[in-house]
């Protein structure tokens, strides 16, 4: 996308893919527009949720040239992460300089499933046509940095509800240094709450209580049960900052920023601050935008901010696969259509040209018909020699093609031999291969049985999950990895009230 950062843009839009909405910039303007339509004019910016993506920190040596540490990475990620071969992911990464020993170099690598830029981005893509940059979320965090709206060096921690999502993330020396995924999305607070409660209530009410009446609700049953739910998110929050402080040997964080998609939430940053025991601001900053005093989520708000900083001022850390189309004159089409107009041109330019250059090859076709009739003589004696050798080939042909028919009778033979002593598939690799699939999409394997019979070799999985989505998930990676060799078949998934879980048995016929 670099190509295209020399360009001036007249518009900007940010699309979140997750809830569906667009925001357009104009100059410092920002408005929510309902149906964005594609314009070659406007740059566009969206996001991966921190569910979107998997982030590690990967080592590797510093002896490695530049132009093989994607590959270097790329294995590392792999063997570390233990990730599905059969399945190519995107790997995007950023090197975490602060990290840096004598001996390695330290980079911060993001992986992203195939299916999550294909399935999740399709909406949007319907509208807009192109995707100029699709970052992860917590690297939009650099431009507050960039642009010193936060202009200190300390260690910040940045705690932001969403309602599909909630992230924590962390920068020190205003460089990335990790991000997590919370539990408590807006929709999971709000599942919570009525558990709490008791009671169902709409999901839009419970938004506008946060954004109104916040921790201090003026029902006192609600309030107490705020009050219970936050101390929970909080105890999961300190568990998550507890971990990051050793593995990232942090000493201390010096300030916390917390906020929701929804706006402020009235006493939420004394009540983070009481239970952190750490000084908190609110996720709330002055990015110089005309929202027309409307509450725009801070994530739009960013993603402006980062499609106006230069390329070498943020993370390159783009995964968007939705590219812009090439200029006229660089695309297939384009090129051929300039190529005709171009002969077209010259043809009318030129008429006297072609019109000399017929009388030219009259002239030439009458010297060569006088050559055709020797040549034609001594091409027939040799027609007459050429179906004689092509009698005695055809002859010999036979005899190949008998000795062909053996050859691969007996090749047959060999090869069902080869199969039965060396590429019998082994049990216990099959086992091992398929539970590292089940692991990764979580999901349990209870019970494993074998039968072979002289039609087929079946394995048959007993399997369990929380959620018949992951099954569901596992099936599709199963089928479309290992098409070529099993053959599937699950037929239904049943719900075991006792154990709070999906079962299902799945069938695996070795082709």
């Amino acid at each position: 996308m670099n190509k295209h950062q020399q360009q001036t843009y007249s518009t900007i839009v940010s699309a979140d893919p997750y809830k569906g909405d667009f925001y357009v910039g104009t100059f410092n303007t920002i408005s929510s527009i309902a149906s964005p339509s594609f314009s070659k004019d406007q740059y566009s910016v969206s996001f991966l949720n921190t569910k979107g993506f998997i982030s590690a920190l990967i080592g590797i040596s510093k002896n490695i040239p530049d132009d093989d540490i994607y590959d270097a990475l790329e294995n590392k990620v792999y063997e570390e992460l233990a990730l599905d071969m059969a399945v190519e992911y995107h790997i995007r990464y950023v090197e975490a300089l602060h990290r840096s020993t004598e001996g390695d170099r330290f980079f911060h690598v993001f992986v992203v499933d195939p299916l999550t830029l294909e399935q999740e981005y399709v909406k949007i893509v319907d509208s807009i046509k192109y995707i100029d940059q699709l970052i992860p979320v917590p690297l939009l965090l650099k431009s507050l940095y960039v642009k010193e709206i936060i202009d200190s060096s300390d260690v910040h921690c940045f705690i932001y509800f969403q309602e599909n999502d909630s992230f924590f993330c962390i920068y020190n020396e205003q460089e990335f240094i990790y991000t997590k995924s919370l539990k408590f999305s807006l929709l999971h607070m709000h599942e919570r709450f009525c558990e709490l409660i008791g009671e169902q209530i709409d999901f839009n009410s419970f938004q506008i209580m946060l954004s109104t009446e916040g921790l201090n609700t003026s029902n006192s049953d609600y309030q107490k049960n705020l009050i219970k739910l936050f101390g929970e998110i909080f105890l999961h929050i300190s568990d998550i900052m507890a971990y990051a402080k050793r593995a990232y040997d942090i000493k201390r964080f010096d300030e916390i920023f917390i906020g929701t998609s929804v706006g402020s939430v009235l006493g939420l940053d004394e009540y983070a601050q009481t239970y952190l025991g750490l000084k908190t601001a609110p996720f709330e900053f002055d990015y110089g935008f005309n929202t027309n005093g409307l509450n725009v989520d801070q994530i739009h708000q960013l993603m402006h901010l980062y499609g106006r900083l230069q390329a070498e001022e943020r993370y390159e850390c783009n995964f968007t696969i939705f590219h812009r189309p090439p200029p006229f004159a660089k695309r297939e089409s384009g090129k051929l259509i300039l190529i005709a107009a171009a002969s077209l041109a010259g043809a009318l330019l030129y008429p006297g040209v072609y019109w000399g250059l017929s009388y030219v090859e009259e002239f030439h076709h009458a010297v060569l018909s006088k050559e055709y009739a020797q040549v034609h003589i001594e091409k027939t004696e040799r027609e007459a020699i050429i179906n004689l050798k092509n009698a005695n080939k055809n002859a010999a042909q036979v005899l190949l093609d008998e000795e062909k028919t053996a050859y691969k009778q007996k090749q047959d033979t060999l090869v069902q031999v080869h199969e039965k002593k060396v590429d019998y598939p082994m049990k216990a690799k099959i086992i091992s291969d398929f539970t590292r699939s089940f692991n990764q999409y979580r999901v349990q394997l209870k019970t494993v049985a074998y039968i072979e019979n002289n039609v087929s070799k079946t394995f048959i999985f007993g399997l369990t999950s929380t959620k018949t989505q992951d099954i569901t998930a596992l099936l599709k990676n199963l089928t479309d990895s290992k098409r070529d060799k099993y053959t599937f078949n699950l037929e239904l998934i049943s719900y075991d009230e006792e154990e709070k879980s999906y079962l299902s048995e799945l069938k695996a016929v070795i082709k």
